[in-house]
Parts: structure tokens; sequence; C-alpha cells
């Protein structure tokens, strides 16, 4: 499982010209799954991601939490993060999790992170999406599990 974590001051999604999620300040999340995740890996990138000490302090450094700074999070399907482009010019999807079971662990991914109190926002899996954000800083990580 992999995620791509952007601190934001602001993030949609769109499908269709209509914004179906937003947010203000907070984490962008793009989330790939791939064969042979599980919801183990689900819950330590939540902890992780909702933990991280990504965002300024009084004193500029990246001292505080998404929790601590009352941010929020927009979780969007990536299936394209499994892609593997070290052969030849065409990404190699041969590593993504199927679809039902890409969405299951998606599903479980949005669940757990609305247990953790903090405001959630979504994209529509495998929907064709338009992304805006401004990016931070720019902070951008990279999580693997």
């Amino acid at each position: 499982m992999k995620a791509v974590i952007q601190r934001v001051t602001s993030a949609s999604v769109s499908v269709e010209g209509s914004i179906v999620g937003q947010i203000g300040r907070g984490i962008m999340i793009l989330l790939g799954v791939e064969k042979g995740d599980a919801e183990a890996q689900v819950e330590w990138l939540v902890e992780k991601i909702c933990a991280l000490r990504m965002f300024s302090d009084a004193g500029g450094k990246m001292n505080l939490s998404v929790q601590e700074v009352g941010g929020g999070l927009l979780v969007i399907s990536q299936f394209t993060l499994a892609g593997n482009c070290t052969k030849g010019r065409r990404p190699s999807f041969d590593t993504a999790a199927p679809p039902d079971e890409g969405k299951r662990l998606y599903d479980y991914f949005v669940a757990a992170a609305r247990r953790t109190g903090l405001p959630v926002e979504t994209g529509i899996f495998q929907a064709d999406m338009q992304v805006a954000l401004v990016n931070d800083g720019p902070v951008t990580f990279i999580l693997e599990r």
C-alpha cells in the first residue's frame, strides 16, 4: 500500500465538473492499493498520517500533527501509484489490487480515518477525477507499508 500525502491549505476533487470532496487546511492523501495489502497496513497508515508532525508550530518547526491543528483529510484513490515504470514506456499495473479488493481497502481506509474524529472527505473510487490543491510549503511525503 502506498500513500502520497501533501500538506495543503486547501484541496478539492471534482467529478464531471462537480466538487465531490473538499477540505481547507489539512492533508490530501493519494492512496494506492496493491495485491496482498491488508487491513493492518491501513491501520498503520491512518495512525501514521494522523500523528505525523508535518505542520509548523509557532517557531516554524514541523512539530504539530493534523489532529493538533484541527485539519481535515481528503482521501483519493490513486490506482497509478501501483504503476511500475522500470521497463519500456508504458507503466505496468501488475501489482495493483483488483478493483473489488482495492475498493474494499479504500473504503476501510476512509472508515478508519473517520474513526479518528477528523473531518474526512473523499473522491469517488474508479471515477475520472480532477484534483486541485494548494500544497503548503510545499510539503509532500511518500509512505509505503
